[in-house]
């Protein structure tokens, strides 16, 4: 099965949440990689892993977000980053700007949209242009009513993903 390293940069490129998993497959939501419990980690250059369940991961392809689903026992279902499209280098390496806002849902099905502060202070930190936030609050709002609406990929679409990573 072909890996796939999954890099997040900051605004300025640095690198921020890094590591690797495996191709899975593709749909009409996007390209989804996989990764086993015990996946080793990285946030920039520091291990943070192993990561305590197996989880999948949504790359769309043309849209400002990606999202991880994550298996039981993990107390977050679904997170979801607020990105720069996703851009795949060869098939090897996908990689985007974290644009630090994110939406979760719980196992318990509570969603929060997370990280405001840290948004706002990068704003102004990197100077982040003004059509990259608005689409950054864009792409937050559509998602915070997709993931609560339980749209797919956000219903159960993504329970098949993940069988084959358990």
């Amino acid at each position: 099965m072909t890996q796939v390293r999954v890099v997040y940069r900051k605004f300025d490129g640095s690198l921020h949440w890094n590591y690797e998993t495996r191709l899975l497959g593709e749909d009409d939501h996007g390209i989804w990689v996989g990764a086993d419990s015990g996946t080793i980690v990285h946030r920039g250059p520091l291990r943070t892993g192993p990561v305590e369940a197996p989880h999948v991961l949504l790359f769309p392809r043309q849209a400002w977000w990606t999202a991880c689903f994550n298996a039981v026992p993990h107390r977050t279902e679904i997170y979801c980053d607020i990105t720069t499209v996703p851009h795949w280098i060869e098939d090897t390496e996908v990689t985007m700007i974290d644009l630090d806002l994110d939406v979760r849902r719980r196992r318990a099905g509570t969603i929060e949209l997370l990280d405001e502060d840290e948004f706002a202070a990068h704003q102004v930190k990197y100077s982040y242009p003004p059509d990259v936030i608005a689409e950054a609050q864009a792409s937050a709002e559509w998602l915070f009513g997709a993931v609560t609406q339980r749209t797919e990929p956000f219903g159960h679409r993504y329970l098949d993903w993940l069988e084959l990573v358990q």
